[in-house]
């Protein structure tokens, strides 16, 4: 099937002129772009449709809110293109394009002027996972890999996996969502997943699903082909205010995607990132929905950790009580901070670790340094 991009707000139909002349200074600032097959999931009858949420701009985008870079991911950056915050993992990012833009995607700075988080060059990223033999999963990311042609990735996926120590390439990837033909209509990319599962190099699709409704028949037809060549698949979303801020809208898409054999993998809380303010959900809320969700559905359905990507690690929010929230370091850069309990105080409008008054935690936390010390840290 061709799918035509849209990238200006004039070319959608699904919007008024009034309205396109009001979101026409926020697609500005933060880059518009979609499909025709995703805007054909959208009920343009309804301004309040979750879909159209996900990628039609608000006004309120523009309230000033945030960082452009909420977890300092810049601080894990050792050389252009190639983030490495946690042991084992290395993340490349390898373009700076998706296939449609989400409106709170904390990456978003990627899209703007000037941007020096990704590079077409995989190379220096590819050297320093050479260098580094604690590294055994690879994350190719950016932007969106498999917006990417498959001759393209060929070379990128052969070059990481003919490094010894890499046992497992992740795909972050959210094109079945938004356009499921790219694998559909391309068997060259399942031959090569198949080449690569074979040759002892495991593939992972971490897919971002944020709505059951996106689960249609051809979406799912392209999880069964990647699973089918020998990829493991599974799941991960951020709650999004108006989106899947409701437990049974998360409950559904546990269960649908428990069947298809691409169980939720994280659960994130949004990371307070400049132009996502409408789309913030608060801790307290956030868990309250992730648990509800869980109490909904089956053991199988519901494996997924609530967390977040916090700039010190990944924080996995454990539970609440009427005073405390108690998290738990899920991963960690610090050795030492790995698997430490947090405590802090209850606060309902929070959004953030950053603003909870904590009350025990690791060291580090406590007493936050903006430098990491080389023989504290993993990498």
């Amino acid at each position: 099937m061709r799918v035509r991009y849209i990238t200006h707000l004039s070319q959608l139909d699904g919007l008024t002129p009034e309205e396109r002349r009001r979101l026409e200074p926020v697609a500005e600032r933060y880059v518009f772009r979609l499909n025709s097959y995703y805007a054909g999931l959208i009920n343009w009858k309804d301004p309040h449709d979750p879909l159209r949420r996900l990628v039609v701009p608000l006004e309120t985008e523009l309230n000033d809110w945030g960082s452009l870079d909420a977890s300092h991911e810049a601080r894990y950056t050792p050389v252009r293109g190639c983030q490495h915050k946690y042991s084992d993992t290395a993340l490349l990012l390898v373009n700076e394009v998706c296939g449609a833009y989400c409106r709170y995607c904390f990456r978003k700075r990627l899209f703007m002027n000037d941007n020096a988080d990704a590079s077409i060059d995989h190379r220096p990223g590819l050297e320093y996972i050479k260098e580094h033999e604690e590294i055994t999963n690879v994350l190719l990311t950016g932007g969106d890999p498999l917006i990417l042609g498959t001759r393209r990735l060929t070379q990128i996926i052969g070059d990481v996996a003919a490094i010894p120590h890499v046992r497992i390439i992740r795909i972050g990837s959210k094109m079945l969502a938004f356009n499921p033909y790219r694998v559909l209509d391309d068997p060259k990319l399942a031959a090569l997943i198949a080449e690569t599962c074979a040759s002892g190099t495991q593939i992972y699709i971490m897919n971002h699903f944020d709505h059951h409704r996106e689960l249609t028949r051809p979406a799912t037809a392209a999880i069964r082909v990647l699973r089918q060549a020998g990829a493991q698949t599974v799941n991960q979303c951020p709650i999004v205010r108006g989106v899947n801020d409701r437990p049974h809208r998360f409950a559904t898409l546990f269960r649908e995607l428990s069947v298809l054999g691409c169980p939720q993998y994280y659960v994130f809380q949004g990371r307070p990132t400049a132009g996502n303010e409408p789309y913030e959900v608060p801790i307290m809320e956030g868990l309250h929905i992730f648990l509800e969700a869980n109490r909904m559905v089956s053991g199988l359905a519901k494996r997924a950790r609530f967390a977040m990507s916090h700039a010190t690690g990944k924080i996995e929010i454990v539970g609440a009580d009427d005073d405390r929230i108690y998290m738990r370091y899920h991963r960690a850069h610090r050795k030492a901070d790995y698997g430490q309990m947090i405590v802090a105080a209850r606060d309902d409008g929070a959004f953030w670790l950053d603003q909870l008054e904590i009350i025990s935690g690791p060291p580090s936390l406590m007493e936050p340094s903006s430098d990491l010390e080389p023989q504290d840290a993993w990498g």
